[in-house]
């Protein structure tokens, strides 16, 4: 019996007792490699890192929590340090949250307040992209493609406009290049702006490689670039969703370096605290922060653990991990390793339509039939059926339905720690050959 009201409420969960570096340990003793970053691309640097015990036990004895609109702290002023090192030309103003949903929200809501304050306060349509996810607010619900997830609350959710994803495998014509493909869905944005009716359109949200919901997606060559140009042709503001892609995950400090553009607004939570605790950030310029502060002099989008003194002391300690340890660089080493073992395990693989990704954020989608690129019909459960196959090899990844359409489809994406080495890896991509192998022989008819 248990009073918990537990996210499934019809499974038997097992219960996690300990974390070592890459590996979960169970209540049984059970170990299994976390090549799934404690299931949502958290742990960073893995789990039970005693720097960050440390910082967090000391900050906790002398001041766990303040709220901002009181008072600053060495803890927020310093991680704010840390994270303008190395931010994107400009964006050096930061703003933190309790996680991915608030920080998207806030960015939301800057760029809204930045609209009203100059005069523009027409503009309030957002627009993103089909197979999205941005988080699991009412508000963000209708921004993103979660299909099932958005089903009960339809009737309170309000929406976007929605243009094409890059997802080249189902959306590419055989007769484009990289290039023309990504001006095509880069233009459709532009097309969307202009009936919306440019005035209208306060921002364009996207994530620079998909997570969850789509797995590891990563844009065609320029289109990025021809999105922060479609944005500054129209006075739209550019929010990028790193949430999932950001802080190192990629190979690079940013996701969005490596598409040589710079947002208005960069979002980042997963691994600014490497699942110690709970935090999210926006980054952005600070013409965005001189425009509220000559203006109504304060943000309205504040949250009670904005800037959680606890918090930003655990994501000061991984933030200086990371550069210290240099660990971004492993991810680039390691990453390009995983993607090409996952590559010659399912590259030719009658059930693998297509291996994705950048740096340590990797994917495979599942398919029926490789020729037609049909997906497995969803009430055959293949994503529930690898997760559990997984397990029970001494893996843990994301594996999850919906990919094309929010409701067809499936793939597994695999976010391990940052710290992972070669035989590490290695272990991944096989374990996993063995978890697909064995769940699609489990559904078969």
């Amino acid at each position: 019996m248990t009073h918990v009201f537990h996210r499934r409420s019809n499974t038997m969960l097992a219960k996690a007792v300990r974390g070592e570096g890459i590996w979960l340990i169970d209540e049984n003793g059970r170990r299994y490699i976390d090549a799934g970053g404690g299931g949502a691309g958290m742990t960073a640097i893995g789990h039970g890192d005693p720097r960050v015990a440390e910082a967090i036990a000391r900050q906790a004895r002398s001041l766990a929590f303040i709220h901002g609109a009181l008072f600053t702290t060495d803890p927020l002023e310093e991680l704010a340090d840390e994270m303008a090192r190395n931010a994107p030309d400009s964006l050096g103003r930061i703003f933190f949250t309790s996680g991915g949903s608030e920080a998207n929200e806030a960015a939301i809501m800057m760029a809204k307040q930045v609209a009203y304050e100059t005069g523009q306060g027409a503009r309030h349509k957002i627009i993103s992209r089909r197979n999205a996810f941005h988080g699991a607010t009412i508000g963000l619900l209708g921004f993103s493609g979660d299909v099932p997830r958005q089903r009960p609350f339809a009737s309170l959710i309000g929406g976007s406009i929605k243009v094409t994803p890059t997802y080249a495998y189902r959306e590419q014509s055989a007769t484009e290049s990289d290039e023309e493909y990504g001006e095509r869905i880069a233009d459709e944005l532009d097309i969307a702006i202009r009936a919306a009716g440019p005035d209208t359109v306060l921002a364009f949200i996207a994530e620079t490689i998909g997570g969850s919901s789509s797995g590891a997606l990563t844009a065609p060559p320029g289109y990025f670039r021809r999105v922060r140009d479609i944005c500054d042709h129209h006075g739209v503001a550019l929010i990028l969703d790193e949430v999932y892609c950001g802080l190192g995950r990629s190979g690079t400090a940013h996701a969005c370096l490596a598409e040589n553009i710079v947002p208005d607004y960069l979002v980042a939570a997963k691994g600014l605290a490497a699942g110690f605790a709970p935090i999210g950030a926006v980054m952005t310029s600070e013409r965005v922060n001189d425009i509220i502060a000559k203006g109504s002099g304060a943000f309205r989008g504040g949250f009670t653990h904005s800037g959680h003194t606890l918090s930003c002391a655990a994501a000061l300690a991984v933030q200086r991990i990371v550069r210290e340890d240099d660990l971004i660089a492993n991810v680039a080493r390691q990453g390009a390793l995983l993607g090409e073992l996952l590559v010659e395990r399912f590259g030719n693989h009658r059930h693998v339509g297509e291996v994705r990704g950048r740096g340590l954020l990797q994917s495979i989608e599942l398919v029926a039939d490789r020729a037609s690129k049909a997906p497995f019909e969803p009430q055959q459960r293949l994503a529930a059926a690898i997760a559990r196959e997984a397990a029970a090899v001494g893996l843990i990844v994301n594996a999850a339905s919906g990919t094309i359409d929010g409701v067809r489809g499936d793939h597994v994406l695999l976010a391990p720690p940052f710290i992972v080495g070669r035989d590490d890896v290695i272990a991944i991509a096989d374990r996993l050959g063995h978890a697909v192998d064995r769940a699609i022989a489990s559904i078969a008819p």
